[in-house]
């Protein structure tokens, strides 16, 4: 076996496993016991998992709640184009402006910053490197994660799952 087609096999070897990951990320959560920020810790507003899961859809739960990956262009919010503002799909708090949306080309809606004090992060260690997940601050409930690649001005990408976020348009727009 020649090296190109080594690397190539490796390659597609890899993508597949990640694929099959973030598959069985999103629709095997529901069995797993995840204990992240999303399931613990002192937040302003508390749900028991059976509240939680009667005002989520299961995908939304599996996002916000158990901290899962909607596959990257599934989201309706990767198109929205109108001012307003996205909201945490758990608790309605207001947590990042249109004015911050752009698109990274990633498949998944992206913000260079959020709203002041709408948003926390932790470490993520899940997938061989560190990475910062991002949360809301008043419910606790997983938006996605923060690399350092977005454009100025803050050279930050808020890559967020569209399940965990509502928007609604600014009033002149609706």
């Amino acid at each position: 076996m020649n090296r190109r087609i080594f690397l190539l096999s490796g390659a597609a070897a890899l993508g597949a496993a990640g694929t099959i990951y973030g598959t069985w990320q999103l629709l095997d959560s529901g069995r797993r016991n995840i204990t992240g920020n999303a399931r613990a810790g002192a937040f302003e507003i508390t749900r028991t998992e059976a509240q939680w899961r009667a005002m989520l859809t299961e995908a939304q739960f599996a996002v916000l709640r158990q901290e899962a990956t909607e596959q990257p262009g599934s989201s309706p919010l990767n198109d929205e184009k109108r001012a307003g503002t996205y909201h945490c799909a758990g608790c309605d708090l207001p947590v990042y402006a249109s004015d911050a949306k752009f698109d990274s080309g990633t498949g998944w809606p992206s913000f260079t910053e959020a709203l002041p004090d709408a948003v926390r992060t932790k470490p993520d260690n899940s997938l061989f490197a560190t990475r910062t997940e991002v949360h809301c601050r008043r419910c606790g409930g997983h938006f996605g994660h923060i690399f350092d690649d977005g454009p100025e001005p803050t050279g930050k990408r808020h890559c967020l799952n569209g399940l965990a976020l509502t928007f609604r348009p600014d009033n002149a727009d609706a």
